[in-house]
């Protein structure tokens, strides 16, 4: 059972956007920082577990020569890699990347305008980190860009872009224990519904591909091999990441699902959506049958909020925090 503890308080709020929370643990510091987007800004809180030791800070992402405020902000969501943790921000203009405090930028990567259809929006949207070095980013084009990131410094290249969707790039997954090599470590997910399983290296290859439903998939995640996606109707199915078959199927939400969060050391998942429910499912794989099982484990309600980002604090999920749209604050849950 979880139990909600002292809330953070933001300065602003957050925007009604998928995936609209990232939390970055800091065991050896004993805190964790949290982003979520407004506008043109990026909130960073970090806090103590008990939440009485809070610093917050406004990062005003810089685009070029413009200020982050001429455009709008999609998503902001810190990498962990091997050698180095980045915070990425995307935008309708491009991709930053800071270092994981948000005090430097490291790199910018303008998006091409020219590309896109006439009337057609142009952004940046899904995060995610695989491999050794790779930062994987989605745009509204259905492209994935690949980022290739150096041990340290600014000498980061954009190395492959995989054009395998056709339409807008909602959220990226990636696997993140270390798996055998070879293993599929990333799936890609878009407003269609299509998902796509990638096996990661000097060239990605694409291993499987699940077919558009015609219902948006706005979050999605890969554990041991198994693709977690929710999707605009409310649903999460779980897929067989090699093959595509769908292994189970629930209706977890009456309205849109905008967060799924997974804890990879204990195999809970966490889903946030519009009709202000948030749900810790548990998720077992049986290695000999193949079979994967779906459990209930406790569902929360934050009255009249429009869930838009809820994540796990720690990799056991032990404890998670929730966001909504228009929502001061970050709500926090501690597990008895």
């Amino acid at each position: 059972m979880y139990r909600r503890q002292k809330s953070l308080v933001l300065k602003g709020s957050s925007s009604a956007l998928y995936n609209n929370l990232s939390a970055l643990p800091l065991p050896a510091k004993q805190l964790t920082y949290f982003a979520t987007v407004q506008g043109g800004t990026v909130h960073l809180l970090s806090a103590s577990a008990d939440g009485l030791s809070v610093s917050h800070r406004q990062l005003q992402a810089k685009e070029g020569s413009l200020a982050a405020g001429t455009s709008i902000l999609t998503q902001a969501a810190w990498c962990v890699l091997p050698s180095r943790s980045l915070l990425v921000v995307t935008s309708q203009k491009g991709i930053q990347m800071y270092e994981a405090d948000g005090s430097i930028m490291v790199y910018w990567h303008a998006l091409d305008a020219s590309e896109s259809s006439p009337g057609q929006a142009v952004f940046a949207r899904g995060i995610a980190a695989t491999g050794q070095r790779f930062v994987c980013v989605g745009t509204s084009l259905g492209c994935v860009l690949v980022f290739d990131i150096p041990c340290k410094g600014t000498n980061i290249t954009l190395s492959e872009v995989l054009e395998e969707h056709r339409s807008a790039i909602t959220d990226i997954g990636a696997e993140l224990c270390e798996q055998p090599e070879g293993s599929i470590d990333l799936v890609t997910a878009d407003d269609a519904g299509a998902l796509c399983a990638w096996r990661s290296g000097e060239e990605f290859q694409l291993v499987s591909k699940i077919p558009a439903s015609g219902c948006p998939c706005s979050s999605v995640k890969l554990w041991n091999g198994v693709i977690m996606a929710g999707y605009g109707n409310g649903q999460i199915r779980l897929y067989e990441a090699a093959g595509g078959t769908l292994r189970a199927e629930v209706a977890a939400h009456a309205r849109w699902i905008y967060a799924l969060d997974l804890a990879p050391l204990s195999g809970k998942l966490l889903s946030g959506a519009e009709d202000s429910f948030v749900t810790v499912w548990g998720l077992t794989c049986n290695p000999d049958t193949e079979d994967i099982e779906i459990k209930h484990c406790q569902t929360e309600c934050l009255t009249d909020t429009q869930i838009c980002g809820a994540r796990f604090c720690d990799p056991e999920g032990s404890t998670f925090a929730v966001t909504g749209y228009d929502l001061s604050e970050i709500i926090r849950y501690v597990q008895l």
